[in-house]
């Protein structure tokens, strides 16, 4: 073991013994692969940066605890006009932000005018790419009463309310943002059950309970959420009792953990989804032959059991058969060396021309072992004779470049945070998205017929006709293979069996208001 690593772990073991000075409740300390970059949340694309914000912040309504069901949070209650373009929230009363200033419909209104609406003195303070997906066809904010907010949208959206249960959507202090500016992501205040403390880079963030929380309040007096890159030290530290909880661990390890009496796991059929992107705005790409190629080239049945061990399913769609409106119907690229090879000929593709393969730089749950995933991946395309290169960056380099559409193919994942296929079709894969720079479409594939139909299903609230419009979406990107979409894994969560009430929803992001600590 290096010495480095024990240091680190002799550390952990530390916190503990510290912890009892938390008071009432104790300490949860949850260990985490990486820190977050920027708490605030209508800003924020990290994991790490969302598990610490949703902690701080509420938002007009939120998923259930266990389920991607929405149900109210700061607003009671809600209705959406016949004609779907203004929906009414009839908000919460007696709610404090943590700086003491009231919750109120001027609240809402400055959280989401300072991303819509370039005139308004907080827009300066942020880039609101995502927010602003996720507000989508929003045009006008209306504070009715102090209790009551209109949103008024373009064009009927019936993603809307699923959108506003994001982690992107928080209700955040007026006197806050007013106050720290641009820098508002490094002092969060919101009104959830736990308050911002301290923040040291690249080694802890602490919150304490707010004794003053409008709703139940939180059973833990603190949570220390700890950085620890390495997942060997993340399990060491669980399993010495140093941390709680110990995220987006590797199969390996969940696996060892399975006979440790002192630790729970909690498992879920996922959200998310792997892929493969390739770049089709690159000449040698634009075939859909090529690209169904690379399909029957791939083992994902062996990849999936090589990689993830039990803790994924192979996928064929852009989303997880946990989605509604998932198409089963549609059937999966077959591994299939010799039609690979036979499609490519087809195609005229040049076989000496060598791709280059990105792989991410970090561990995600739909991509534990990046590195390994690239080089099964470049063995199984070296196979049917196609010339690949491994090309790897830094994390903001990594996503900054491939929004730009620099590569060839790429490596990348969505953790589906609203359970709602537009997520994926229409902010994956429309043409509204593949427009660089920023692209989060980053095959950059511009289907008419697809996006047409991902843009219609918007303006329906019936699921079920909805679905119509999902379902031929998904025969079209089957057809045209912009992606290969790799796996959906399964959602673990490990932790001590001292913590009571754990939950674990599908995208794996939870507030720890309800768990306890014995």
């Amino acid at each position: 073991m290096r010495k480095g690593l024990l240091l680190a772990i002799l550390a952990l073991m530390l916190l503990p013994a510290l912890a009892l000075a938390g008071g009432e409740g104790g300490t949860l300390i949850w260990g985490r692969g990486g820190d977050s970059v920027n708490l605030d949340l209508a800003q924020a694309t990290d994991g790490e940066s969302i598990k610490a914000g949703i902690q701080i912040y509420e938002n007009l309504v939120k998923f259930g605890d266990d389920s991607m069901d929405v149900e109210p949070q700061l607003a009671e209650s809600w209705t959406v006009y016949d004609d779907g373009l203004t929906w009414t929230f009839k908000l919460r009363k007696g709610v404090k932000f943590h700086d003491g200033t009231d919750f109120n419909a001027k609240a809402v209104y400055d959280s989401f005018a300072r991303v819509i609406d370039k005139k308004h003195p907080f827009h300066g303070f942020g880039k609101w790419r995502y927010l602003s997906l996720s507000l989508g066809t929003v045009k006008e904010i209306k504070v009715v009463d102090d209790y009551t907010i209109q949103l008024i949208t373009k064009k009927p959206y019936a993603p809307l309310l699923n959108n506003l249960a994001l982690w992107l959507c928080p209700i955040v202090s007026p006197a806050a943002m007013e106050k720290y500016k641009d820098k508002i992501g490094l002092h969060p205040v919101g009104t959830g059950p736990f308050v911002f403390s301290k923040w040291v880079k690249d080694d802890q963030i602490i919150m304490k309970r707010n004794d003053n929380y409008w709703g139940k309040k939180a059973k833990v007096a603190k949570i220390i959420l700890k950085s620890i890159p390495e997942p060997s030290a993340r399990l060491m530290a669980l399993q010495s009792g140093a941390v709680d909880i110990a995220d987006d661990l590797d199969p390996d390890s969940i696996n060892q953990l399975k006979s440790n009496k002192k630790v729970n796991i909690i498992e879920r059929p996922s959200v998310n989804v792997g892929y493969l992107a390739l770049n089709t705005e690159k000449p040698y790409l634009k075939d859909p032959r090529v690209r169904q190629a690379l399909s029957h080239a791939i083992d994902k049945d062996t990849l999936v059991k090589a990689i993830f061990q039990g803790l994924a399913i192979p996928a064929k769609n852009p989303f997880a058969p946990s989605i509604w409106s998932y198409n089963d119907s549609i059937k999966p690229y077959d591994y299939n060396p010799e039609k690979a090879q036979k499609l490519l000929k087809e195609a005229g593709f040049d076989m000496n021309k060598e791709l280059e393969l990105w792989a991410m730089p970090v561990s995600r749950a739909y991509m534990p072992d990046p590195v390994k995933t690239a080089e099964l991946i470049q063995s199984y395309l070296t196979s049917v004779g196609l010339k690949v290169k491994i090309v790897r960056y830094d994390w903001g380099t990594y996503l900054k470049k491939t929004a730009n559409g620099e590569h060839d193919m790429c490596m990348l994942g969505w953790l589906g945070g609203n359970a709602d296929p537009d997520n994926f079709l229409y902010g994956l894969l429309s043409a509204d998205t593949a427009k660089t720079p920023g692209a989060a479409n980053v095959s950059l594939w511009k289907n008419k017929e697809f996006t047409d139909l991902v843009v219609k299903a918007q303006k329906i609230f019936d699921k079920a006709e909805r679905t119509k419009y999902y379902m031929k979406a998904q025969e079209i990107f089957h057809a045209e293979a912009p992606w290969v979409p790799l796996a959906h894994s399964t959602i673990v969560r490990c932790y001590n069996k001292r913590l009571t009430d754990v939950p674990l929803r599908p995208n794996g992001l939870n507030s720890f208001q309800m768990v306890g600590k014995k």
